[in-house]
């Protein structure tokens, strides 16, 4: 079920602006859990190796253009050759790779005998900044850069106080939120700068663009972090960000808060196949709120390495090329040859003032190993069955059934006493019930199954099995009858 999406800037932003069936391997890939399911959602690209950072962001901000406008810490005075406008179609191709996936199975019939077949550079330079500020004593604030790219007018500020900044960021038009001098004054500390985006609405109509494209940024910092706190001082809810990251070692982790698995590979009902999205949201929240509402979960960890040939199993979309690898901004890898390592990690995380009080510090770790959040889905075979090996099987499937809605209200905390049709579809397919008794329904079937063998498939008719059955009746009132009378004799 898709949501429309009403955020109106990347969430880790401060918002200054009036607010207004794929086949892979054994198993077959049928539904996907994508950024677009979750309402105020916000997604980066961070590639990080070393001290070098390039990080691309997004947005799906509906509104005026002409109020638009956002401002983002910078740990240093960004150059204008490392900043370009980016191809927003990336962000598309990651999402519906490395989101969660729903692959099925078909169980195969268990009256035949199969044999399985085998399945044999770069980012811009760091240059160095030429002389460029224009310091506002007024406010302390200092103008160290501007640059026009593509539609944006971008200008880098530094401040020597929150509230000199919140001043001359309201006095030049931008609408700050009431709570942003607060949030503003521990990045003033630290020396940061203000990396400040405005639309230019000619220049936007002269490329013809509709949307907002995303920028994209290098700078080095020793710092491998997210601001995210900006984007808090006007919200009211909790915000949800993907972050795709890519680095060359392992899997990234944040150092400050938990990073946790989201549950994975596990079977669930085959009737989610049909609301895998509200499934994937209802668990999200479940888990979420299960583990303190204090943490970062991984949905997806790789080896995208051009090198690799297997990056998914299975795949959700297309893994990322060398193109695709480019445009993210990799910058180490340089042709499509290349054989240099290229791990990519997805991390979601859902964040309020109350949980998340500091940015997010993230860190690589050696874990290379592969993660991805993966739901089965396994079809009972939906043929007549008429074996000796049918009824077992039938038991096996049942006994799956019940552990799938077990899980399914562990995930979700889904009510499955709504559900008994699930069961209920393999139950009066069992000839025996739980006390031993042939169940009335299969009465018929059960004398044919006993005393005339191969009937089920032989199309003889009713007439005979009746005839069997009276006979057998009176066969059995003879001998009870010669029983009764044996033994008067013997009483007599």
């Amino acid at each position: 079920m898709k949501i429309l999406r009403k955020i109106k800037l990347f969430s880790f932003f401060a918002m200054v602006m009036q607010i207004n069936v794929m086949y892979s391997f054994c198993g077959f890939y049928v539904a996907k859990a994508d950024a677009s399911l979750f309402n105020k959602t916000s997604q980066v690209i961070f590639v990080r190796d070393g001290n070098r950072s390039v990080v691309t962001m997004s947005s799906d901000y509906e509104g005026d253009l002409s109020e638009f406008a956002m401002v983002v810490p910078v740990p240093e005075l960004i150059k204008e050759q490392n900043i370009r406008i980016a191809d927003q179609l990336i962000f598309q191709k990651l999402d519906a790779y490395s989101g969660a996936r729903l692959v099925e199975y078909f169980d195969n019939s268990p009256c035949r005998q199969y044999i399985r077949p085998s399945y044999a550079k770069s980012v811009a330079e760091m240059n160095e900044i030429e002389d460029f500020v224009e310091y506002e004593e007024e406010y302390s604030v200092s103008v160290e850069a501007k640059y026009q790219i593509g539609e944006y007018d971008i200008l880098i500020l530094s401040a020597k106080e929150s509230d000199g900044l919140q001043r001359w960021l309201t006095d030049n038009g931008y609408k700050i939120p009431e709570k942003a001098k607060e949030v503003l004054e521990p990045y003033i500390k630290n020396n940061m700068k203000f990396f400040v985006v405005k639309v230019n609405l000619e220049e936007q109509k002269k490329i013809g663009a509709t949307t907002l494209r995303p920028i994209q940024m290098a700078f080095n910092s020793d710092k491998f972090m997210l601001p995210i706190r900006l984007g808090m001082a006007n919200a009211k809810e909790e915000q949800d960000m993907i972050v795709y990251l890519f680095t060359k070692q392992g899997r990234v982790e944040t150092t400050n808060y938990r990073t946790v698995n989201m549950p994975t590979d596990v079977n669930i009902p085959e009737f989610v196949q049909k609301d895998f999205g509200d499934f994937y949201k209802d668990m999200f929240e479940k888990q979420w709120k299960k583990e303190g509402k204090n943490i970062v979960f991984l949905e997806y960890a790789w080896d995208v390495s051009l090198k690799n040939y297997v990056k998914c199993d299975p795949c959700a979309g297309t893994p990322p090329s060398y193109t695709d690898l480019r445009e993210s901004g990799v910058y180490w890898v340089t042709s499509p040859n290349d054989q240099d390592n290229v791990m990519f990690t997805r991390l979601h995380v859902r964040y309020d003032r109350k949980h998340f009080p500091q940015d997010l510090f993230f860190k690589q770790t050696p874990n290379k190993q592969n993660f991805q959040a993966r739901y089965v889905l396994q079809h009972a075979y939906k043929g007549e069955l008429s074996c000796d090996a049918a009824q077992e099987y039938y038991k096996k499937v049942l006994n799956r059934r019940e552990k799938e809605l077990t899980t399914l209200a562990a995930l979700t905390g889904w009510d499955i006493s709504d559900y008994e049709f699930y069961l209920d579809e393999i139950r009066k397919k069992i000839k025996e019930s739980g006390n031993g008794w042939i169940e009335e329904d299969n009465f018929k079937n059960g004398l044919e199954t006993i005393f005339i063998p191969g009937s089920r498939n032989n199309n003889k008719g009713n007439g005979v099995k009746w005839v069997t059955f009276i006979f057998l009746l009176i066969m059995m009132l003879v001998i009870l009858h010669k029983s009764s009378m044996l033994l008067m004799k013997r009483e007599s």
